[in-house]
């Protein structure tokens, strides 16, 4: 499979069949929740795709455009399918490219009435430019089957909300009407992909749409006459010429498209790693976030009273970091001010020894102070008789 092959995504049998059938050698991709790509070659397009089926609605679109984004790091996701015309001059079987999707089931009920509130996510600039130009240069055409008369593409707002509109009548039609005038087709797939696109910030996405019927009652003779099956043969034909197009330029790099970064758990704080002997460190890592310190093993204290400086750093650290609370910070610092002025005063070691055998009760669990509190003890006692 290449890196970046254009994802496509269908909501019904028919509607996956007529892309599938433009596939060579499609083959089984598992997502690890279970969904199921095939990928393969657009025979007719040279270009590599990932087919999806997400069923019916925008929940179930949205999930799994967001999971084929992140599963294929695409170079465009398109989703092909059928859809009901809200204009007359929009003819079955004509091809309808969102340039605009309105998710029209959002508002507020009050007392006079409801209130639309829509949501709206316009198609990238770059790939509509490609659309309109496939369009007008007619150069879809050779994908259709032959004989097959050409059919108008039109370009608009699709109206993407969860229910399947078959009335000219209806409050829903008159709504629909009052609030997005200028929508072309409904549907019931668009408003999901959009969201899944808009989260995944320039990724070029398009919906295309083969017009079965005219969401005014007449749905029922429309798929008698098998006007889906007609109208997603057109849509797919031009879906491929779209799909080579912008797999074409996202090669040329001309388009953008984000690829999907996996999440890594942050690391906090430092790690500290000091080489005892003949020992080494080293780190092997893809990206590491937080501090690292590699270090040899210091050069041991000449003497004890450069073992207490050294373990005073030590613990200054620590206490700077956390490691240490502030009492046991001061009750250590006690013990060592008692080592300090033993050894000034000509005491015997015996009490140096015992100072810092109190801290080693005070700071002995604390990992980054063991080596050089060994050290300092280890002069005390002086070499073994």
């Amino acid at each position: 499979m290449s890196p970046s092959p254009t994802v496509i995504l269908t909501a019904l049998d028919l509607e996956y069949q007529a892309v599938r059938s433009r596939m060579s050698g499609p083959r089984v991709h598992r997502h690890p929740q279970g969904t199921r790509f095939e990928v393969g070659r657009l025979a007719d397009a040279g270009c590599e795709v990932a087919l999806g089926h997400v069923g019916k609605g925008n929940q179930s679109a949205a999930v799994l455009a967001e999971r084929a984004i992140h599963e294929f790091a695409p170079a465009a996701l398109l989703f092909v399918g059928v859809a009901g015309a809200l204009q007359s001059h929009i003819a079955l079987g004509d091809v309808v490219v969102a340039t605009h999707i309105y998710a029209f089931h959002g508002g507020t009920s009050e007392d006079d009435g409801f209130k639309s509130r829509p949501r709206v996510w316009e198609t990238s600039h770059a790939a509509e430019q490609i659309a309109r130009h496939i369009a007008r240069t007619h150069s879809w055409v050779r994908y259709l089957p032959e004989y097959t008369p050409e059919p108008e593409i039109h370009f608009g707002p699709i109206a993407a909300g969860e229910v399947v509109l078959n009335s000219a009548d209806s409050a829903y039609a008159r709504w629909i009407r009052d609030n997005y005038n200028d929508a072309r087709a409904i549907e019931m797939e668009g408003a999901g992909i959009a969201q899944a696109a808009h989260l995944n910030g320039s990724l070029p996405v398009v919906v295309v749409r083969g017009i079965s019927d005219r969401a005014d009652g007449s749905k029922e003779e429309s798929d008698r006459a098998q006007w889906q099956g007609r109208a997603v043969v057109n849509a797919a034909a031009f879906a491929a010429a779209l799909a080579g197009e912008l797999a074409a330029e996202h090669a040329a790099g001309t388009l953008p498209s984000p690829t999907p970064t996996p999440r890594i758990p942050e690391m906090r704080g430092t790690t500290e790693n000091i080489a005892m002997g003949n020992a080494q460190v080293g780190v092997q890592a893809g990206v590491v976030h937080g501090g690292i310190r590699i270090t040899s093993e210091p050069p041991p204290p000449a003497d004890l009273p450069q073992a207490l400086d050294a373990l005073r750093a030590r613990l200054r650290r620590a206490l700077a970091e956390g490691q240490v609370d502030q009492v046991t910070y001061d009750a250590v610092e006690s013990e060592l001010t008692v080592a300090d002025e033993a050894l000034r005063g000509g005491a015997r070691p015996s009490t140096v020894t015992v100072a810092l055998r109190k801290v080693r009760g005070l700071i002995g669990d604390v990992s980054s102070l063991a080596t050089a509190l060994a050290a300092a003890i280890t002069l005390a006692q002086g070499p073994p008789s």
